[in-house]
């Protein structure tokens, strides 16, 4: 088995509306979907990189909203949604549905109009369906390792995993230091206070880790 993390970029026609909003002029670079039901009624947990008020402009071209709350915190806002349709064309949502694979949330929609998301399953099945999805759009596989139930050893997640590799590769945890929070934030394309947030959690997960194992 195989976990696949995934870049693709897709033609105007299929980008979403929260994608295109937040390529416009909003305070947001990043939304991510980290929930969805398994229902039409399309109730989604979103959680963008904004505070509540840019969160709340990026959603409100979604047509088919019914209903929202919105619940701000220090690294974001989360964004609860009833739509009566995903919004998604129909081309990918029928491929979506047909692949041989399992997609793990987040799906993160970045401003620059990249789509990143993992999907896992055997090495065929990931292959067409990467053949299939490159039809769709500019299609890039960032990484492939295999797939482990369990947790990772340091319960990181991939956005805490990737502010420690940044802070690594700027220097931050040089003896003496030669890279700064703001090294990290410009390397995450993120604001200074969650690239913070980011490495303290994630601090915290590996010394907690660390201790527990002693």
């Amino acid at each position: 088995m195989k976990r696949v993390q995934l870049s693709v970029r897709y033609p105007d026609r299929f980008v979403h509306p929260i994608q295109r909003r937040i390529a416009s002029d909003l305070p947001i670079t990043r939304a991510e979907l980290l929930m969805w039901s398994p229902t039409e009624d399309a109730t989604t947990l979103f959680w963008c990189d904004g505070d509540r008020d840019a969160t709340a402009e990026a959603v409100a071209d979604v047509e088919s909203l019914v209903a929202s709350n919105f619940v701000e915190d220090a690294d974001g806002t989360y964004a609860f949604l009833r739509q009566d349709d995903y919004e998604f064309p129909a081309a990918l949502l029928e491929l979506v549905a047909d692949a041989r694979v399992i997609f793990l949330p987040p799906v993160t929609f970045l401003d620059i109009g990249d789509v990143r998301f993992q999907a896992v399953g055997e090495s065929e099945a990931l292959g067409a369906f990467h053949e299939e999805l490159s039809a769709l759009g500019d299609l890039t596989v960032e990484r492939v390792r295999e797939f482990e139930r369990r947790d990772s050893p340091s319960r990181l997640t991939d956005r805490q995993r990737a502010a420690l590799d940044a802070a690594v590769s700027v220097g931050y945890y040089d003896v003496p230091r030669t890279g700064t929070v703001s090294d990290v934030a410009d390397a995450l394309d993120c604001s200074s206070s969650t690239a913070g947030e980011l490495l303290r959690k994630a601090e915290a997960a590996v010394i907690t880790e660390y201790t527990e194992a002693r």
